[in-house]
């Protein structure tokens, strides 16, 4: 499979993930506000899709996320197959990904730097 196509396929599925995640899934655990899809890894034959997620919270915000994801596999993929209108699949893996959370502390520790020392008055 051509590497092009390997992609368009890659961004196709993480729109309609979000899509899907956005407007499809009523798990209260997911609150979809603090949900984002940062990267889909899609295999050489379509068969398999690792899907990084980022969650804003704590740690079990993220993991009570995580885990209501990966209750919803199954409705997520069959809802995936319908938009994309293929054959099979791709058999989904849900991993989570720091970056965004890390993103925004680097920022933050910048600002702090761009600010200079704090004095204070004694």
């Amino acid at each position: 499979m051509s590497k092009r196509r390997q992609e368009r396929m890659a961004i196709e599925i993480r729109r309609i993930m979000a899509r899907i995640i956005q407007e499809d899934i009523k798990d209260p655990r997911i609150d979809f506000t603090t949900v984002s899809i940062t990267r889909v890894d899609v295999s050489n034959d379509l068969s398999h899709a690792r899907v990084y997620i980022s969650v804003l919270g704590d740690d079990e915000k993220q993991e009570e996320t995580m885990q209501a994801l990966q209750k919803a596999k199954g409705f997520i993929r069959s809802e995936l197959v319908q938009a994309i209108q293929v054959k099979h699949a791709p058999d989904l893996e849900f991993r989570l990904d720091h970056s965004i959370e890390q993103g925004i502390r680097i920022a933050s520790l910048l600002d702090e730097l761009k600010e200079g020392p704090k004095i204070h008055d004694e």
